[in-house]
């Protein structure tokens, strides 16, 4: 029988050999996430004799994630702000500059205010959960048009004891909203297909294509989305939506042209132009 240890180092050796980036801290996660327990707490096993059973299902989830399949796919969750999400192929994996949007949206309104929020391509449901579970007042809907990433929020919702607070619909960005709101806040497509064939491997094969790539050298659901949004939107209600690197001053253009009587650019922790924000006046 192998211990934890040296099945460890032999996992790391073999994503070594694959090319990942960071093969111990991967095999650990792995690791976790295959016997059911934190990663720190693998250091208070190491000489722990692993059944044939587990020695079997931690070397197919290595093998896994040595042929790119994303991490949180092979151990079914992801981590996004205070939340542990289940994740798998039915929607993007939540990613943490996204993280960043929440705290942008927190800024725009009073801690007490009772703001009625409307999350357009929920996906996961990583960024209508968070804003229900950090604003308690919030009022939260979310919209996807792929009925099986619906059904993989409302699963998060549930596991989180948050389901009675947001609420789930299928809608193509707003063809089936009718209500106005404070915030429309978006993660939408926004890469090119030239990106996206450029993407790493975890990227290009194994995230759904319809919630990476956008018509109009990607711009073309930003533009929709801050089209639709004006006339669902409250007095001096806000956008707030994830952006590609290059796409403010079109952005820019665009809102303009719409009538916003506030818009700027935000950039991420790393100083890269990533979110784009809006207020109607």
């Amino acid at each position: 029988m192998q211990n934890l240890l040296e099945t460890l180092k032999k996992a790391t050796e073999f994503l070594t050999r694959k090319g990942l980036e960071k093969p111990r801290m991967e095999a650990e996660h792995l690791f976790a996430g295959g016997l059911g327990l934190k990663r720190l707490d693998l250091y208070l096993q190491f000489e722990r004799l692993l059944s044939d059973a587990e020695v079997v299902r931690l070397r197919d989830m290595t093998v896994r994630r040595g042929n790119h399949e994303p991490l949180q796919h092979i151990t079914g969750k992801a981590e996004f702000r205070d939340l542990v999400l289940k994740s798998d192929k039915r929607a993007l994996i939540p990613r943490p500059e996204t993280e960043e949007l929440i705290d942008h949206a927190l800024t725009l309104f009073p801690e007490d205010q009772v703001v009625r929020v409307l999350d357009l391509g929920t996906g996961s449901g990583a960024i209508a959960l968070a804003l229900a579970s950090e604003r308690p007042a919030w009022k939260v809907d979310a919209v996807d048009r792929s009925p099986d990433a619906l059904a993989l929020a409302r699963e998060n919702a549930a596991q989180l004891g948050l389901a009675e607070r947001v609420n789930f619909a299928e809608s193509d960005w707003f063809s089936a909203v009718t209500d106005a709101y404070d915030l429309i806040v978006a993660n939408p497509p926004y890469l090119t297909e030239a990106e996206v064939a450029a993407a790493d491997p975890e990227v290009r094969e194994f995230d759904p294509k319809s919630a990476l790539v956008a018509a109009e050298d990607g711009l073309a659901d930003l533009r929709k989305i801050l089209e639709g949004a004006a006339k669902h939107l409250r007095p001096s209600g806000w956008v707030l939506c994830e952006t590609g690197i290059d796409q403010h001053p079109a952005l820019a253009e665009h809102s303009a042209k719409l009538g916003y009587v506030e818009a700027s650019g935000l950039p991420d922790m790393s100083g890269r132009a990533r979110f784009w924000q809006v207020r109607k006046g």
